[in-house]
């Protein structure tokens, strides 16, 4: 694929879509109907299609029964984490080893020229970014997602949380399962915002910022602290007689998802003149700038809030007399 029909190349080689980042047509007025409905397919496909199948694999067939799940035991707990950690292996490793290790698409439609892995860094374990975000990925972020699925499974299954079913509830579940991303962005838009106030930005959530170019592994390497705030969102299901499948919907949507918005290309090759779009601009630019774009666009709080960039020149011009301004009153008090 030619990557300058849809962007250009800056004079550093960075890569910017000519398309700027855009605000889902929902939260508008007046309506929007034709655009939402060009948006709707983007909904689904690929990325929450395929997020819902895999929660819908795990639980029919790599999931204990009910039974089992209603007392906590080593056994089946630990199974979970095994099955989490492979599927966290498999999904990251064919993101990662394509577009990353055999680099079969150079960097095309990447936004930063650079690879991690081409220069050692310091600020990581082993002088590695792609080691260490492995590395803390497995040793924190999949023990705590798995913990947080164990808490709300034997919730379900012992009865000391309300459970619906597909035959009593199919609208009720239904609603729930088209909503889970809209929950899960101003979930996250909230935690991350509270953790870029600077005493919890220095101890916590600079950890994660440590990979200003990153890659798939870097969307879960995170302080413990902040792991469980961001899969915390699952926490909902707890309260609103949901149901199994909903929840591990729920948490690869976090878990799987975070890979995407850290993917750094914008389009997957697919083939010739063939790629899906992985929506990822927008949380590159936060990387980059650090003050922008907290949320993902789903729901536009950044828009609301004046932290949104989408990319342009005008996105640029906001940003800087937002600086400015936060400046000025840093020096005023």
């Amino acid at each position: 694929m030619d990557e300058l029909t849809t962007g250009t190349r800056d004079r550093r080689g960075h890569w910017w879509p000519k398309l700027h980042a855009g605000i889902a047509p929902i939260f508008v007025f007046p309506p929007q109907p034709r655009s939402f409905l060009r948006w709707l397919p983007t909904y689904f496909l690929p990325w929450n299609v395929l997020f819902f199948l895999s929660a819908a694999v795990l639980w029919w067939l790599l999931t204990p029964g009910m039974d089992t799940l209603s007392a906590l035991a080593p056994g089946w707990v630990l199974y979970i984490l095994a099955r989490n950690t492979a599927a966290v292996g498999l999904f990251y490793g064919a993101l990662e080893v394509p577009l990353y290790i055999q680099r079969r698409q150079a960097a095309r439609f990447k936004y930063n020229p650079a690879f991690p892995e081409d220069r050692e860094n310091g600020a990581f374990w082993w002088k590695s970014q792609t080691r260490d975000n492995m590395a803390r990925s497995l040793l924190f972020a999949v023990p705590i997602w798995t913990a947080w699925e164990v808490l709300i499974l034997w919730a379900f299954a012992s009865g000391r949380a309300p459970m619906s079913t597909s035959a009593a509830d199919p609208l009720w579940l239904l609603g729930i399962a088209l909503i889970v991303p809209f929950i899960h962005h101003v979930h996250f838009y909230l935690i991350h915002r509270l953790l870029h106030v600077p005493a919890l930005y220095r101890h916590i959530h600079a950890w994660h910022h440590k990979a200003v170019n990153p890659s798939p592994w870097s969307s879960l390497s995170m302080h413990p602290v902040e792991l469980v705030l961001y899969f915390s969102g699952a926490g909902l299901h707890l309260m609103i007689a949901s149901h199994p499948l909903l929840v591990l919907y729920h948490l690869h949507y976090a878990g799987f998802g975070a890979a995407i918005g850290h993917i750094g290309f914008h389009t997957i090759e697919t083939g010739k003149d063939k790629g899906v779009d992985t929506h990822a601009f927008t949380h590159y630019l936060h990387h980059k700038y650090f003050e922008v774009n907290y949320g993902e666009g789903l729901v536009p709080i950044d828009k609301w809030m004046g932290t949104w960039h989408d990319g342009s020149d005008e996105g640029e011009r906001l940003m800087e007399a937002r600086r400015r301004r936060s400046a000025l009153g840093r020096r005023g008090t």
